[in-house]
């Protein structure tokens, strides 16, 4: 009996602990989401607030409901790199429906998710019946579904109707709708992956495909439908997204297909195929929206954010491969057997428990520790990977230190989405006032209404705010910018030749202002004859491809307007011994190689701001808004034309 008792007694124990190890192995994504919490609660007396968390959970639910529809894909062992267009695309079929061709609201909405599902049918038929890889036949709608997204909006954002928009609201003012569409489609897919016959043929076709067929399955005509699921769940974040930004943005959701793919691995599933399951891709949405949130308020740098997510999504693969070797099991979606699922449902609730009580405990760190002995701004910059905004960041960054602000920068990278959440962020965090730079000035306008009703100043830097309050707009004239580039580059000309443009990225407000302003100087010169124009993204390298390609179809050229120094530079590349002789150009911006190039005779002209300037005054102004002092609603900074005669006298 003694015996029997000592052997028991190790037994138990290591049947204890082999049984943790089980149930972590079992529920990682699940175990990571509540270590992050914990650890965000514990760095950031921001984190663990009503308003913040709620903002994690609309900030989830566009990537969520995308990375529904590609749960269904990955389990089928197949892959969609076509959602992010396919949600651009059907958002602005129904933006446009809705008000350029005046359909009905209710039939522009169907119209967009037929959009959506039209997709999803191509890539099965590609996949299906062309015999094209997934990976090939999603990466050609994914051009595919942009480009008509731009053909259709014109490279401008439209307005989203009314009616559609509360789809961004919230409920009795506090409950996100977006959540709870977030929610209703994570129980759709749920349903469909464990209660319905396709749902059993996904897992079956992604285990093996050949067996699936020899079984019986039409398989074929299961991708068919698989792919269309996916492109209907793309529409429906599409039109969420766009809620949200109370506009279609051509340029919306761009890599979010990553994102989605991402959540899906993140929780659980294996892109072989085979495994999967609806609450693993929620777990692993809301960690990359937590992991997002959390470095936001930890003031982070954008640049480190995306090493961090990088590593996750590697750390998570390399834990199912783990997972895999140590013999964890993944039970498909509405496997039978009770016992597994209560064994689930007791897993959440402990793990649900272990959460409240630390974060309970951790909240208790933060208690009367909030009162900031320093005044806090945040700034969101629509990008950082130009020359002219990384000079904003430095004169705001060099005027902070020297007023005792505590500064925190954020880096939309051209996404409105992206900078939707970073302000949602900055209003739910404790800062004194928001400065921005809006990627789009009707996207912006939202999550500006969202500071405004929690008190807290807004200024506006380079780009105004369309339909809601700043407290001051601290610009250049983009327009007035434009005609002066037109009035320097036609007179240097003699009022003849021809010449071509080097546009912008597609909907932004920046490209449209500029572009503008050109077209209106350039009608006071009538000899001068625009031959083409080409977007170029803002991009030194595109500017390059751009202006090499135009030069085979227009090789006698006289001149080049770019609308930014980066595409002017690439430009000036291409054009090699030509630049700044036969041929004249003229950028934008007035960066340090564009002053460079202006110095060296390359670059005739540069339509100079003062962003380290911009930068100065806005952080300036946002200090003075948040200590209730006057600020002027306008601040206008000078626009200089800067060329050879006046470079040295310049300082941007």
């Amino acid at each position: 009996m003694a015996t029997d008792t000592l052997k028991g007694k190790p037994g138990a124990q290591g049947g204890a602990t082999a049984g943790l190890r089980r149930l972590l192995l079992d529920n990682g994504a699940l175990t990571a989401l509540i270590v992050l919490v914990i650890a965000m609660s514990a760095l950031s007396g921001d984190f663990l607030t009503a308003d913040n968390l709620l903002n994690v959970g609309v900030q989830a639910a566009v990537t969520a409901i995308l990375a529904f529809g590609v749960t269904f894909v990955i389990v089928s062992a197949g892959i969609d790199l076509s959602v992010g267009s396919v949600a651009a695309l059907s958002a602005t079929v129904l933006a446009w429906s809705a008000t350029e061709a005046g359909i009905p609201v209710a039939l522009a909405v169907l119209l967009a998710v037929a959009t959506g599902i039209a997709c999803g049918l191509v890539n099965g038929f590609l996949i299906s019946y062309g015999k094209l890889p997934p990976f090939i036949a999603t990466l050609a709608m994914l051009s595919v579904g942009r480009g008509l997204s731009l053909v259709i909006s014109q490279g401008s954002p439209i307005a989203f109707p009314d009616s559609v928009s509360h789809l961004g609201d919230t409920l009795g003012g506090w409950l996100p709708v977006p959540v709870l569409v977030m929610v209703v489609m994570g129980l759709l897919t749920a349903f469909v992956l464990g209660r319905t016959y396709i749902g059993r043929s996904m897992y079956a076709i992604g285990g093996n495909e050949e067996a699936a067929r020899l079984s019986g399955l039409r398989v074929k005509r299961q991708k068919l439908a698989i792919y269309a699921f996916s492109g209907l769940f793309a529409a429906a974040a599409g039109i969420v997204l766009a809620s949200r930004l109370a506009s279609a943005q051509p340029q919306a959701a761009q890599g979010y297909e990553l994102d989605a793919i991402a959540a899906v691995v993140i929780g659980g599933a294996s892109l072989a195929g085979g495994t999967g399951k609806a609450s693993g891709t929620l777990i692993g949405a809301l960690i990359l929206a937590v992991l997002r949130n959390g470095l936001n308020l930890l003031s982070v740098s954008a640049f480190w954010q995306q090493v961090v997510i990088g590593v996750v999504i590697a750390l998570a693969v390399l834990f199912d491969t783990l997972r895999r070797k140590a013999g964890a099991t993944t039970p498909a979606a509405g496997a039978s057997g009770g016992g597994n699922r209560g064994r689930q449902a007791l897993t959440y609730v402990i793990a649900a428990v272990v959460a409240v009580a630390v974060v309970g405990a951790t909240s208790l760190l933060h208690n009367g520790s909030s009162a900031g002995r320093t005044q806090k701004i945040g700034l969101s910059l629509s990008t950082l990977n130009n020359p002219f905004f990384v000079q904003i960041r430095n004169g705001a960054e060099e005027e902070a230190k020297k007023l005792g602000v505590d500064l925190t920068v954020t880096d939309a990278q051209n996404d409105a989405s992206q900078q939707a959440n970073q302000l949602q962020n900055f209003t739910s965090g404790s800062l004194s006032a928001v400065v921005v730079n809006p990627v789009d000035s009707d996207a912006a306008a939202p999550a500006v209404r969202g500071a405004n009703k929690a008190g807290i100043p807004v200024v506006a830097v380079d780009r105004g705010v369309n339909e809601a309050d700043t407290a001051a707009l601290v610009a250049s004239d983009n327009v007035e910018g434009g005609a002066l580039g037109a009035r320097a580059l036609a007179e240097k000309l003699g009022g003849k030749g021809t010449i071509v443009i080097l546009q912008g990225q597609a909907g932004t407000s920046a490209s449209r202002e500029r572009g503008a302003g050109f077209a209106a100087g350039l009608k006071d010169y009538p000899g001068i004859e625009v031959v083409a124009k080409q977007p170029a993204d803002f991009d030194r390298t595109k500017g390059l491809d751009v202006m090499t390609n135009l030069l085979q179809a227009h090789p006698d050229v006289d001149g080049v307007f770019a609308e930014n120094d980066e595409m002017a530079l690439g430009a000036i590349k291409a054009l090699g011994s030509k630049a700044g002789t036969s041929v004249q150009v003229v950028g934008f911006d007035g960066t340090p190689d564009g002053l460079k190039a202006v110095e060296a005779g390359t670059l005739y002209a540069s339509v100079a701001q003062q962003p380290s300037e911009l930068g100065r005054i806005a952080v300036r102004n946002a200090l003075r808004a948040a200590e209730d002092e006057k600020v002027e609603d306008m601040v206008k900074v000078p626009v200089k034309v800067v060329t050879r005669e006046n470079v040295a006298g310049f300082e941007g």
